[in-house]
């Protein structure tokens, strides 16, 4: 099942938060970051990551924070995409201001515009079917899993998410898409109440 519905930044609230409170919590105890975006489709979702954590980076130059990002979708055709980070007019409508075009992209013919090198060096696209183990893929600190599983029955959503438990660490966060929760898996999350909606933390 594949719907490629994306868009750059979706929601906002989910990188607000990731600005505010999880970046910050996270960079104390740790250099490293490694980050999962399941069901990624076009790729908008781990660039905007990507471009969030470079802005927080850029705002806040005593840190310092290396980020691993994993992104994952079960379509091959929609990961080619976000290989190659080349989006048309219609794609950059959606989400960006003009300012982050000109900073985090490079032109190219036809008013297509393509992710800078930078930004695609930093994150890894793989082939992934939720429904599938996600031992090989190892731990994370932060899993975007959003939009997605509300397409699936509760008991496929449950057993993904006690999956995803397995794949955080101690203390790390998921981000869930607005009409999505952890209903009957409160045992293993924590709810964290932001200024910008809520966010889950692996107890």
């Amino acid at each position: 099942m594949t719907t490629n519905e994306t868009l750059w930044f979706r929601d906002q609230h989910p990188f607000s938060n990731l600005t505010d409170r999880i970046l910050p919590e996270l960079a104390e105890n740790s250099t490293s970051l490694k980050i999962w975006s399941a069901a990624c489709s076009t790729g908008q979702e781990p660039y905007s990551i990507a471009i969030t954590i470079q802005e927080y980076l850029k705002n806040n130059p005593g840190i310092r924070l290396n980020s691993n990002i994993l992104a994952t979708d079960i379509s091959e055709n929609v990961l080619k995409k976000c290989r190659e980070g080349l989006y048309d007019e219609y794609d950059l409508s959606r989400g960006l201001s003009w300012q982050q075009k000109n900073r985090y992209f490079d032109g190219q013919s036809g008013g297509m515009l393509r992710i800078k090198q930078e930004l695609r060096r930093s994150i890894r696209f793989e082939p992934m079917n939720l429904i599938h183990s996600f031992k090989k893929i190892g731990t994370f600190d932060l899993v975007f899993c959003r939009n997605v599983l509300i397409y699936f029955p509760k008991s496929v959503k449950d057993d993904i998410l006690q999956r995803i438990h397995s794949s955080l660490r101690t203390g790390g966060y998921l981000l869930l898409g607005s009409s999505e929760g952890v209903r009957g898996l409160g045992d293993m999350f924590d709810m964290i109440p932001c200024d910008y909606g809520i966010v889950y933390r692996k107890r």
